[in-house]
């Protein structure tokens, strides 16, 4: 199995933990967590600032010694209702109570002390529609750089029809050379419906020293450390991704697949 691709190391509890160290980079962290109604789940931010997002469920949470009551909405990812996320600056602590079952990802990235904690969603988020075509998907923007919500994190969610691509036409964002390109490493958090799906991935270079394709399942996380990094939902099967970015700058710009960018020029 290739090191881009990180199964979910058990089905109760955090079920993935991806560091900077980990993923052998600087800036991106992600953790999920799996919990039953009546689980607790805490963290402290310590240098980092965080973004919770309720994928499903509902829970209440403490955080940076506020509580921000029972969050979430949608029981089911595939619902496409706008989620309930909390952010919180780096210094603080975090604690979340189950109400239901639910899945809470934990999206964090270096924190200047910038912002201050806020809910974020539903409120404020539209499920927007993106490309043409089968390249045609629907995005919940979180926290994209429109959005001065943090000091370093990138947040958003993105639902593949079956049969279409997303993340394309590919291109890569691994360059900090501002406003051609920003260093922006990367994960994806993939659900697909029906659960018993997959989904494909590639992430590749211009040059070729990185080029894996991987099957995704349910539940499973993809490193996106630099090169291009297209997603295909098979015919019969939906899929989900959370990203999150982070890098030096909190921007988003990137440079198309020599091959494809005929495509993006086409469809402008």
């Amino acid at each position: 199995m290739t090191n881009l691709l990180k199964k979910p190391f058990g089905n109760r509890g955090k079920v993935h933990q991806i560091t900077p160290e980990s993923a052998g980079w600087r800036y991106v962290g992600f953790s999920l967590y799996r919990l039953n109604a009546g689980d607790t789940a805490a963290e402290a931010t310590d240098d980092r600032e965080v973004i919770l997002v309720m994928v499903e469920g509902k829970a209440r949470i403490h955080g940076m010694g506020q509580d921000w009551g029972i969050l979430g909405e949608r029981m089911n990812v595939f619902e496409k209702t706008p989620p309930h996320c909390l952010y919180l600056p780096n210094g603080t602590d975090w604690e979340a109570k189950a109400e239901t079952d639910c899945v809470i990802a934990v999206c964090s990235a270096p924190g200047k002390g910038g912002h201050e904690a806020r809910r974020i969603g539903p409120d404020g988020i539209t499920l927007t529609e993106r490309g043409k075509g089968t390249n045609t998907r629907y995005i919940n923007n979180i926290a994209m750089e429109n959005e001065a919500f943090c000091d370093s994190l990138l947040v958003t969610e993105v639902f593949t029809p079956a049969g279409h691509w997303s993340s394309y036409p590919s291109h890569r964002h691994d360059e900090d050379d501002f406003p051609r390109i920003t260093y922006l490493e990367e994960t994806y958090y993939h659900r697909l419906n029906p659960a018993s799906g997959f989904g494909i991935q590639r992430v590749y270079t211009d040059d070729g020293c990185l080029d894996e394709t991987m099957a995704v399942t349910d539940g499973d996380v993809v490193l996106v450390p630099r090169g291009h990094h297209p997603c295909g939902a098979p015919y019969g099967f939906e899929m989900y991704y959370l990203n999150v970015m982070a890098g030096p700058l909190r921007k988003w710009r990137f440079v198309p697949a020599p091959e494809v960018e005929w495509i993006m020029d086409r469809d402008a």
